[in-house]
């Protein structure tokens, strides 16, 4: 099996979308925060304490693992649940973000993209077909098509030209794609251009890929810009499939893109938080290195969940352990900051379900936000 997509509900006043993704490690629920593994592990956590944050699926990162200890590696162990030991839902992404962080423009052709090792200077290319034969031998659940990530912003012609370019390489990729156990997905650029959205979406359902993905975003642009960017590709996605919006894991971009449409999402940010003294809460995001924690001997947060708040870990001790570099500090925040995007996530859901998404989001600006609202 690949993976399935079951659209169980639409909220009536809004485009968001109750769904399951079934898959050959399990079934999780939609709109879905997926927790980052970069290196084939979510930073600091063990795949036990991943379980624990109720993840309903996690990312690993395609270029990273290339690099080390190399796709063969990870096959002669079984795959990447094999090597990781974890018996849940893994997705893959293609490696084009990070390679295009790394590229020149005048490096990206026809072929692929030329860049350099990050890790030794070594020159490298990285074409469609390689991308996907990487992530073959990966055997993750669900893997990317690689396509042209462009940052923003950039003028109609050239990223009209990066569209056409994307799906060329999306087609060789689909072409060479042969883990019959794997979901491949194409991946939706277009910049802020509706029209170029539009076209690639029906180009890349021509090609029936197993689900879609949102790229191009938070590559620069601001807020309002990044929603306008994602109705401009879900309003022309299949209902029957589904939407991943790539890299994106601010709490409020979670509710306004799920309130368009999105299903899953991803991002870095809540263990690069974590790693920086920074907790979120339903009131706003903490630093928890303020002197004013100092002799706070409260769980972060009273009706969290997660190990770190239900262990009764207090704000003063997760401070000391921040100051004092110390590696638990980071460990504490990452698993509390993930649980409050999945719980988030998790209430979400229950909103489509009722039907109270607008009402849902206008309360959740106020306590995020405070009486001011919106800073955008």
């Amino acid at each position: 099996m690949k993976i399935k997509y079951n659209l169980i509900k639409k909220e009536k006043d809004t485009e968001a979308r109750l769904g399951s993704i079934e898959t050959n490690y399990g079934t999780f629920e939609t709109p879905m925060f997926m927790p980052v593994g970069t290196e084939a592990t979510v930073k600091t956590l063990s795949v036990e304490e991943v379980k624990d944050v109720h993840a309903g699926i996690i990312l690993a990162n395609t270029y990273h693992l290339w690099l080390r200890p190399g796709e063969d590696v990870v096959n002669h162990a079984g795959g990447l649940h094999e090597f990781m030991r974890y018996n849940g839902p893994i997705l893959t992404d293609s490696g084009g973000f990070q390679v295009f962080s790394l590229a020149k423009p005048k490096d990206i052709t026809e072929e692929g993209v030329h860049f350099k090792n990050h890790l030794n200077g070594d020159a490298l290319l990285l074409t469609p077909e390689k991308s996907i034969e990487i992530q073959n031998k990966l055997d993750s659940d669900i893997a990317m098509s690689f396509d042209e990530c462009i940052g923003w912003p950039a003028n109609y012609d050239y990223v009209k030209q990066s569209v056409e370019r994307t799906l060329r390489w999306a087609a060789r990729g689909k072409k060479v794609h042969k883990n019959p156990r794997q979901a491949l997905f194409g991946i939706v650029q277009g910049g802020e251009y509706e029209d170029l959205r539009r076209m690639c979406v029906e180009n890349l359902v021509k090609m029936n890929f197993d689900g879609y993905s949102i790229g191009g975003t938070s590559v620069g642009e601001d807020k309002p810009t990044m929603y306008k960017m994602v109705s401009y590709a879900t309003k022309y996605l299949p209902k029957d499939k589904a939407r991943y919006l790539m890299g994106v894991g601010d709490p409020i971009d979670i509710v306004e893109n799920v309130c368009r449409g999105v299903d899953i999402f991803d991002c870095v940010s809540p263990t690069r938080l974590a790693r920086h003294g920074h907790a979120l809460t339903k009131y706003g995001k903490i630093n928890i290195k303020n002197a004013q924690y100092k002799e706070d001997f409260t769980p972060l947060t009273n009706t969290c969940d997660c190990y770190t708040c239900r262990s009764g870990y207090s704000k003063a001790y997760i401070r000391h352990l921040i100051v004092a570099n110390e590696t638990l500090g980071a460990r504490l925040l990452s698993i509390h900051n993930i649980r409050y995007l999945i719980h988030l996530t998790e209430e979400l859901r229950h909103a489509i379900k009722e039907d109270c998404l607008l009402d849902y989001r206008e309360q959740f600006i106020k306590d995020y936000y405070g009486e001011k609202g919106l800073p955008f």
